[in-house]
This record gives C-alpha cells, sequence and structure tokens, in this order.
C-alpha cells in the first residue's frame, strides 16, 4: 500500500508551495468534492490509470483537468501501442498504484509507471489532486511534473467536455 505520509510530506517539502486538504472520503470524487467543499473544477485534475488490452500487458497513469475527458481511444491508444486501451479497473489501479479510486495521486507513482500530463494541466496556476487517499486532496503547482522523471507532458491527451445546454 502506498504510504499516504510520505506523499503528504514530499508535497509539503517539494518547495511547489503544495498543501493538504482534509475531506470526508464519501466526498472525495472530484466533482462532489468541489461542489461540497467550494473549488473549482477548471482547477481540479484527475490521475486515471490506463491499460492495452491486446498485445503486451501496458499500463499508464494520465492526469486531465475535471473540465475535460481522457482520449482513450485515440491518443491513448496511439500512446501506449495498443489496438484497444481501458481504463484500469479498481483492483489494477490498486496493484498500479496502491491507491483507491478517488484518492489516486500522480505524486510517487512508480517510476516505471509512464505518467502522461494533459498540456492544459500546465496552464493552471495551481491544480488541486487526489491524496493519496480517500481523506485528503493535495493542492500544488503544476510544475512538480516538470520534476518528475516519468512524467511526460502531453498535447490533446484529453478534450474539451462539449457543454450539454
Amino acid at each position: 500500500m502506498t504510504d499516504v505520509a510520505e506523499i503528504h510530506q514530499w508535497v509539503r517539502e517539494s518547495g511547489h508551495g503544495g498543501r493538504i486538504v482534509e475531506c470526508d472520503p464519501d466526498h472525495a470524487q472530484t466533482a462532489i468534492f468541489a461542489q461540497k467543499y467550494g473549488y473549482s473544477l477548471e482547477n481540479s485534475a484527475n490521475c486515471i490509470v490506463v491499460k492495452s488490452k491486446t498485445g503486451e500487458r501496458k499500463f499508464a497513469a494520465c492526469v486531465v483537468l475535471a473540465t475535460t475527458r481522457l482520449d482513450v481511444n485515440k491518443r491513448v491508444r496511439k500512446k501506449l501501442g495498443a489496438r484497444k486501451v481501458s481504463f484500469a479497473d479498481p483492483d489494477e489501479t490498486r496493484e498500479m498504484t496502491g491507491m483507491e479510486l478517488g484518492g489516486v495521486t500522480p505524486i510517487l507513482l512508480p517510476e516505471d509507471l509512464p505518467l502522461w500530463i494533459d498540456a492544459r494541466v500546465m496552464a493552471c496556476d495551481e491544480i488541486i489532486l487526489g491524496g493519496g487517499n480517500r481523506s485528503s486532496k493535495i493542492i500544488i503547482s503544476p510544475k512538480i511534473f516538470e520534476t518528475m522523471a516519468n512524467a511526460e507532458i502531453v498535447e490533446d491527451l484529453a478534450m474539451i467536455i462539449e457543454s450539454q445546454n
């Protein structure tokens, strides 16, 4: 299991102005958290683990803004080099990250797990990420990704969600 205390310590010592915000685990899902605690979805980012469904078993973690949708069928599929890809299920996500859905953070993921960040994330002054568990969130500058060996900034990793109006 992931050491949440180690993740939170890294955030505090990173030099990127990171802080930890506690939350009710029942309100960990991004949209619910933002509404309940008064944060903006425009600065909320999700870390989503994806996997290949054909060929060699491959995984990657992707960070996208909550106002966008991960382009699994085109962009992720091409980057993974697989004919078919899908979201990792909760057990696979736990196996790859040591974290539960609703709390997955891209901070201190295994270095052999590719970490792809949608370029839109980098335009934010600060972002809200999972805290490594369902009872906390991390607010920090996206510049942290520039310091991670396994991170790659990817143009159009996600698509803007069209308004339903």
